[in-house]
């Protein structure tokens, strides 16, 4: 019992406290609500920018090896905007929320020791907040990319009411072949099945496009991987549109930027990275074909129905995504040029990863620690 009330009692006490250090507040109107008052971060420029719950914050999500990195980097790339690496903290933080508001027993006790709804959103908003403004250099316009927000994109919109979402979709047969080639740990997936995890693919995208719709398409955009690598000008323009921000040609040409000063930061540990410090290009998009089991090949119609809702034909090996444009094109070919220059780079950015978890493991045989996947 003791253990257990640990568990629920020192997240929320954290959470709480987190929210008193830094959210002071000011009484509304009506004298019941506490909103947040604004805070501030000083920008390299010497401004303040300032970030508080009205901001338009852009969240990016999806189903991982969807594209989210790709997109967020490019994003990035504008001189406007600062998404950053993954939180990891966010998606976790709003399942733990979901979690207790789910059991009536938790529910209640919660609200026997005076945390109603309101004063959860309000030190959820906050946590959420100050890891999406300080956990980078300060922007006109911040994001957040963290795959599988958009589960929860509702109740974001309801603690953020001017931010915009983005849901990545991606083939369902080429996001399940990445995550088990590059062995992507996520919970619930049998890197083993290819039809288990297809078809845990299409319920979780199913929770995430019904989300989005539910928000409408003024505040959530579906995009498309395979359109955006193949036209990204045209989509681009169109992101940035529906972001209300100004055109800048920086968005095609993020690989100029990586990991450059005052450019985009990339986290070693994240398996994208090694992707994204390539210019735009075809090279993953069907990588898939020919790879997935014929049984499941077979049945890929009522394994993975998903895929038709969000316009894959489940039959197509290989479907037709469309045509790629010529800076794509030049893009591709370049790379193909100098394999060895990126296979280099790739190999840099492994050997930096494995380093990191070997400190990590060390760390964990003598003081105990979670696996880092």
């Amino acid at each position: 019992m003791k253990k257990y009330i640990l568990l629920v009692f020192c997240p929320l006490l954290l959470f709480f406290l987190i929210y008193k250090l830094y959210s002071p507040c000011s009484v509304t109107h009506n004298g019941n609500v506490m909103v947040a008052a604004q805070r501030f971060m000083l920008g390299r420029d010497a401004k303040e920018y300032v970030y508080d719950r009205s901001m338009p914050i852009i969240f990016i999500g999806g189903m991982p090896r969807s594209g989210t990195t790709l997109l967020r980097v490019m994003l990035d790339a504008h001189p406007d905007i600062r998404c950053g690496e993954e939180t990891r903290v966010i998606p976790r933080l709003l399942s733990l929320k979901n979690q207790w508001m789910k059991s009536p027993v938790e529910s209640k006790r919660l609200q026997e020791a005076g945390i109603s709804g309101d004063v959860l959103d309000n030190a959820v908003a906050s946590f959420t907040l100050e890891i999406i403004a300080r956990h980078g250099e300060p922007a006109p316009r911040l994001c957040n990319k963290d795959p599988f927000t958009l589960r929860s994109a509702v109740y974001l919109h309801s603690l953020f009411p001017k931010a915009k979402f983005i849901l990545l979709i991606r083939d369902g047969r080429a996001v399940v072949h990445s995550i088990i080639s590059r062995k992507v740990t996520i919970t619930g997936f049998d890197l083993t099945d290819y039809r288990q995890c297809l078809t845990k693919w299409s319920s979780a995208m199913s929770a995430m496009y019904s989300q989005c719709l539910s928000l409408g398409s003024d505040i959530c955009m579906p995009v498309h991987y395979e359109q955006v690598v193949l036209q990204p000008k045209p989509w681009m323009e169109s992101i940035l549109k529906f972001l209300d921000i100004p055109w800048n040609d920086s968005v095609l040409h993020h690989e100029q930027l990586v990991d450059k000063p005052g450019g985009i930061s990339i986290s070693k540990l994240e398996r994208s990275s090694d992707q994204v410090i390539k210019p735009i290009n075809i090279e993953a998009l069907t990588k898939w074909v020919g790879q997935i089991p014929e049984d499941v090949v077979r049945d890929m119609a009522s394994v993975a129905p998903m895929l038709l809702t969000l316009g894959y034909d489940p039959n197509a090996n290989p479907p037709d995504y469309g045509k790629p444009d010529a800076l794509v094109l030049n893009n591709t070919k370049f790379i193909n040029k100098n394999k060895e220059m990126y296979a280099a780079k790739e190999k840099e950015l492994q050997n930096q990863r494995d380093s990191i978890k070997k400190v990590i493991a060390q760390k964990k045989n003598n003081k105990g620690g979670d696996k880092i996947t």
